[in-house]
């Protein structure tokens, strides 16, 4: 474990003794033994050293010798010598004989150090009066040592007045959950910070500037519904009945931040207390722990943004080969023509990448964002030099795009009704064939991009999705099986997503009668080349098509960007065919072939053995969809910052992203469990190793228990109101604890389906 005094380059030489049990030792009774005194004063030479002294009660001896403002008091030594008379002479004094309440605290070297804070863990007993009471408190203080493993902690007890604060509260250095070392965050409630560290309230949060600048305050979870206060407003703090801190109260709290970080090398964790004169005391500090990951400047705003609508689904690694690297050469070669980015953007940064396995884009070069400046475009003539050079190219191409479309379109078709059966093929023919459809899936991405943004369709046309819903809504009323429908119908598969692990179910949807294909058309499609289960977003029932004759199918009479959607999703599906055939030959299952990378699949069809570690691999981890907009930070998504005030309490205290299975701390445990309890009691601490996520209704960023699941890597949200009983155990729940959101997985049981709204 690394000490304060190792921290600050304080510990012993080497060769030498620990210069804190020097000091204590000379304090002690005399004897070879050296056996630490009973007490030592908190301001006396020694108490700085944790060893013997624990962490808090040296933390706040450093504090005290650098002028902050601590309380007096003194410590009992871990294994401390047995001088009752000693230890009454202290107690006489610091009690006024035994007229002024005390504190008793833990103070281990194993809590508040830089790699575990072990926040509320061990015991503290309050409002101590009386030698009796105080002697018991010591020994409940000492017995809360013993952990839930059965291993003893070595364990000191600190002792201090009592002080009846008129506010308290805690204050981080650092805003944890958002990863900013610039912002101090500041959770406050009236009287001593004991029920907001406990969990017990939620205490109103102020976020500041490091020089104390107020940037954002929400108020107490049943402080009502008062909007907060937004940055840079002129309006006065809340009254002081809605605001435990004043304006000037939170400067002297910035100030304080600023000289503990001093102090401490680093912004602390800090419990703090006005008393009823306006005197600011510290009544613990301790190292952050743990800080949520923050993207670097400049970094990427990605979002599933229009590739979930063909992508939705979690992808394994050979379906990220087959599907989401041709859509970023596609949708790279449609900006690159339409000059909306710079070549050289486009080589180096690809539109559409995976986090997770699930597919994102890069949400500035679709478009689909505004840029945060817009101004700066007027300065920049580039943007504008790029269009102006493409504004011919492009208007040639909006002309003859239908026409390209066309071609393609049946160019793909024709080729998908000459593959003979996979069964039939070669292992080189198989791989061929599955080059041909990366390549063709590169050129059918980059039309169809190009159709979206430069063909208008009439807000009325005939969509693959639509037409699909007619088409199964009539053979179900046929009584055709749903297995069936992709044979004789391939336009169905519009509605499902592409996997290799089996095609996704048919929603259920019921379409008029009215809307019913005819006989002609239908049989038109029966016709067409099978069909890739391609994904489009179920839009209203499609008006009645007109009707088709053998020589134009229906199919082929939807305009060109959905005709070369229908077209992506049935190479999708010759893919999987084809991939599946593979992995019958192989003998290994398609969830196995699915962690191979293109590249190893195209050489074992070439004749090279499989990978030697394929046993060893294993899925990407079930993740929650991804957030609208998020960039990455070490690999670890981040939501992109947007206004948090709610207005209903709900808020993330330790980042990350997690779905898992409600738990309410009984029974069986599920092996993803997301913990649902009432408020963020520390005694829940030990079921926090091995869960998914962490719920609570009640709960502050600064309580002990959130310290804890951000030390986990928890994801967590408080303020999720009647979470208890919305969410069952059984249910399945997915948690943002970075944009403070609780969902239900659909299908599971409960009335929410986000952000803990009733």
């Amino acid at each position: 474990m690394t000490t304060l005094d190792e921290r600050h380059g304080e510990g012993a030489r080497e060769g030498e003794e620990h210069r804190g049990d020097i000091a204590l030792g000379q304090l002690g009774t005399r004897g070879p033994a050296r056996v630490p005194q009973a007490m030592v004063p908190l301001d006396q030479p020694g108490t700085e050293y944790p060893r013997l002294m624990g962490s808090k009660a040296a933390n706040l001896a450093r504090a005290a010798r650098a002028g902050l403002p601590v309380l007096p008091g003194f410590v009992i030594p871990h294994q401390a010598s047995g001088d009752m008379i000693a230890l009454r002479r202290a107690w006489d004094e610091l009690s006024d004989d035994g007229t002024r309440p005390l504190v008793v605290r833990s103070s281990s070297p194993q809590e508040d150090t830089e790699e575990s804070s072990l926040a509320g863990q061990f015991a503290s007993v309050l409002d101590v009066r009386g030698w009796r009471n105080f002697l018991a408190a010591v020994q409940n203080v000492l017995d809360s040592a013993q952990r839930p493993d059965r291993s003893t902690a070595p364990m000191a007890v600190l002792v201090q007045p009592m002080l009846s604060a008129e506010v308290g509260g805690v204050m981080f250095g650092a805003d944890p959950v958002a990863g900013r070392a610039d912002r101090l965050l500041v959770s406050a409630v009236r009287g001593g910070p004991d029920s907001l560290v406990s969990g017990t309230r939620s205490g109103t949060s102020y976020w500041l500037s490091g020089r104390g600048r107020l940037l954002r305050t929400e108020p107490a979870q049943d402080a009502g519904t008062q909007a907060p206060l937004p940055a840079g407003t002129d309006s006065p703090l809340p009254t002081a009945t809605d605001s435990p801190l004043t304006r000037a109260e939170l400067f002297r709290l910035a100030r304080l931040a600023r000289r503990v970080r001093k102090v401490f090398g680093g912004p602390q964790d800090v419990e703090f207390g006005f008393d009823a004169d306006g005197r600011l005391w510290l009544f613990q500090s301790r190292p952050i722990t743990a800080m949520a990951a923050r993207p670097t400047r400049g970094a990427r705003l990605l979002g599933p943004g229009p590739v979930a609508e063909t992508l939705p689904e979690q992808l394994a690694p050979l379906e990220e080969d087959l599907w989401v690297a041709p859509m970023a050469r596609g949708l790279a070669a449609a900006l690159d023509i339409g000059g909306t980015a710079p070549r050289r953007l486009l080589r180096s940064v690809p539109v559409v990448t995976t986090v997770g396995g699930r597919a994102a884009a890069d949400l500035r070069l679709l478009g689909t964002v505004r840029p945060r400046h817009p101004w700066l475009a007027l300065l920049n003539p580039a943007p504008g030099a790029r269009r102006l050079g493409a504004a011919w190219r492009v208007g040639r191409l909006a002309s003859s795009l239908p026409g390209l479309a066309t071609d393609l379109v049946a160019d793909v078709d024709r080729r998908l009704a000459e593959i003979p059966a996979p069964t039939t093929l070669s292992g080189t023919a198989l791989a061929t064939e599955l080059r041909w459809t990366r390549r063709v899936l590169v050129s059918l991405h980059a039309q169809e991009a190009l159709a979206g943004a430069l063909l208008h369709e009439p807000p009325k046309s005939r969509t693959a999705a639509g037409t699909a819903l007619a088409v199964l809504t009539e053979a179900r009323a046929r009584g055709v099986p749903d297995d069936s429908v992709a044979t004789t119908d391939p336009v169905v598969l519009a509605l499902t997503a592409p996997s290799l692990r089996g095609r996704g179910r048919l929603p259920d949807a019921t379409i008029p009668r009215s809307t019913a294909p005819t006989d002609s058309a239908r049989h038109s499609r029966a016709a067409a080349p099978a069909p890739a289960p391609a994904h489009a977003p179920t839009p209203a029932p499609a008006p009645a098509p007109a009707p088709a004759t053998p020589t134009r199918p229906l199919i082929t009479a939807l305009p060109p960007r959905e005709a070369l959607r229908l077209r992506v999703r049935w190479v999708q599906e010759l893919q999987v065919r084809l991939v599946r055939e593979v992995a019958l030959r192989l003998g290994i299952g398609t969830e196995r072939i699915g962690l191979l990378r293109w590249s190893e699949l195209a050489g074992v069809l070439n004749g090279d053995p499989l990978p030697g570690d394929l046993h060893a691999r294993v899925p990407h981890p079930a993740t929650p969809p991804l957030p609208d907009e998020f960039r990455l930070a070490d690999g670890s998504v981040v939501a992109a910052e947007r206004d948090t005030r709610r207005g209903n309490g709900v808020r993330g205290v330790s980042a990350g992203r997690a779905v898992g299975t409600v738990w309410d701390g009984t029974g069986p445990r599920p092996t993803d469990a997301v913990l649902v309890v009432r408020t963020l009691d520390p005694a829940l601490a030990p079921l926090l190793p091995g869960l998914t996520g962490l719920v609570a209704q009640t709960g502050s960023p600064l309580s002990h228990l959130a310290v804890l699941a951000r030390e986990f890597g928890l994801p967590a949200v408080v303020g999720a109101v009647d979470a208890v009983r919305r969410f069952p155990p059984g249910s399945r729940l997915t948690v943002d604890g970075t944009a403070g959101d609780v969902r239900l997985v659909d299908g599971t049981a409960g009335d929410v389906r986000q952000g803990g709204a009733p």
